[in-house]
């Protein structure tokens, strides 16, 4: 095998915080719980057919999820898995126009089973300049 037959894709995980609207449910709290524990008590299968649902959710936009995890930490943290820059950047302009916040809102509201609204969905540029530094990256 010869080193300009081997394939290396990266993957770059972006990770945004969304903060959920006190006034939109009774307990904050409660609610990230079950929208965690919702996620990670699901077998593989469910898992699998709710990235499906997620992957409804941004299809209109041009995209599919290749990786959703959730976990909280005062507030829910949404990862995704990014093939390609131009995936960061098209991330970001839907983060930019607020689409990704109503993208993510749908998707708690599916896993909460409750009307939920997310307040803030946070990333900073510092972390999108750093997403986007991985693809720009020399090999080595």
């Amino acid at each position: 095998m010869k080193l300009c037959d081997i394939i290396c894709v990266v993957t770059v995980v972006v990770g945004v915080d969304a903060e959920l609207d006190e006034s939109s449910v009774d307990d904050v709290n409660q609610i990230e719980d079950r929208i965690v524990s919702q996620w990670r008590e699901v077998s593989a299968d469910e898992q699998h057919h709710m990235r499906g649902r997620f992957d409804d959710i941004l299809r209109p936009y041009g995209f599919e999820t290749k990786l959703l995890v959730i976990q909280r930490s005062n507030s829910i943290a949404v990862l995704f898995g990014c093939l390609t820059s131009s995936a960061v950047t098209d991330l970001r302009d839907l983060w930019l126009s607020g689409q990704l916040k109503d993208i993510v809102q749908s998707l708690l509201i599916v896993l909460s089973g409750t009307v939920v609204c997310v307040k803030r969905l946070n990333w900073s540029s510092s972390e999108y300049e750093l997403s986007l530094s991985f693809f720009n990256a020399e090999p080595g």
